[in-house]
């Protein structure tokens, strides 16, 4: 893949200093060798979002990502995906869903541009940094980054949408974990609730996003999700039984109760690929919504 030149790398910074190695490390995620494939994207996770952090490099690789994604012959899309989902949330955990993003981003509106100029002054160009001096706006600075990473990334939530219905499983189950960050998206739940029910993590990470969208389910996600209560994988069945308990808690089916209330039972091990919590965490947070 070829990266657009239009963008000043030189001008911008990522953890480690000027942003210059992006461009050839973003085009090394579609080489031929997996070891290049794996250092590029090493080195683009420890750079454009060190540790959860976000930098002004950070929403500039959005589009060559989303890019990367969308076309069908880029090697390891799913890890392509993983890296596209860390610049855009960062290490935010998925038990702040459904996600405000008008909240989570308040602090950014206050940072003037010589705000973040004192904050990248002291980080990279002073031989004796003062961090002292920019102690007050630096957590605000940096949510201004974070914040610009995500609305990049909301920018693309079309081209996310189609990869519901990506042949490769594993695009789909990290898709379903991008999107719910980003609602209202139109046509999302009923995207949701048409991943097919034979696939294990994917059906299991779109039943998990449906349990965290806003609102009561409509038709066509409450047939998708009971018909889930009979699959032969477990995390089907159990983030099936979450997400009715989470999303109709009135009018819960027997079967879906009696998932949870076994995979209480037995400790139900493991996590869906994309999900920070635990199927056990979920379990827990559906019956404690049921007043279990």
């Amino acid at each position: 893949m070829s990266v657009p030149p239009s963008t000043d790398w030189a001008g911008l910074y990522h953890a480690y200093g000027r942003a210059t190695d992006v461009p050839e490390q973003l085009a090394a995620l579609s080489a031929a060798d997996p070891v290049v494939r794996r250092a590029a994207g090493s080195a683009l996770f420890g750079s454009v979002c060190h540790q959860g952090t976000r930098w002004p490099a950070s929403a500039p690789v959005v589009p060559a990502l989303v890019a990367l994604v969308d076309t069908p012959s880029t090697p390891d899309r799913d890890t392509v995906l993983h890296l596209l989902h860390a610049v855009a949330i960062g290490n935010v955990p998925d038990d702040e869903l459904p996600f405000d993003p008008e909240r989570a981003f308040a602090e950014a509106d206050r940072v003037r541009p010589a705000d973040e100029d004192a904050v990248l002054r002291v980080l990279f160009e002073e031989e004796e940094p003062d961090v002292d001096a920019v102690a007050d706006v630096a957590d605000a600075v940096a949510l201004r980054w974070a914040a610009e990473a995500y609305r990049a990334a909301e920018r693309h939530t079309a081209s996310f949408l189609t990869w519901l219905r990506d042949p490769d499983p594993a695009v789909v189950t990290l898709a379903a974990a991008l999107l719910v960050w980003f609602t209202p998206v139109p046509g999302l739940s009923g995207a949701l609730a048409a991943v097919p029910c034979d696939t294990d993590d994917a059906r299991a990470s779109a039943n998990l996003a449906l349990a965290h969208l806003p609102g009561s389910l409509g038709s066509d996600e409450s047939v998708a999700l009971t018909a889930c209560l009979d699959s032969q994988h477990e995390a089907v069945r159990v983030t099936a039984a979450v997400a009715l308990a989470r999303r109709q808690p009135t009018a819960l089916p027997d079967a879906a109760l009696s998932v949870l209330v076994h995979a209480d039972a037995v400790e139900v091990a493991g996590a869906v690929r994309g999900w920070d919590r635990s199927l056990r965490g979920h379990v827990a947070v559906a019956l404690r919504r049921l007043g279990l």
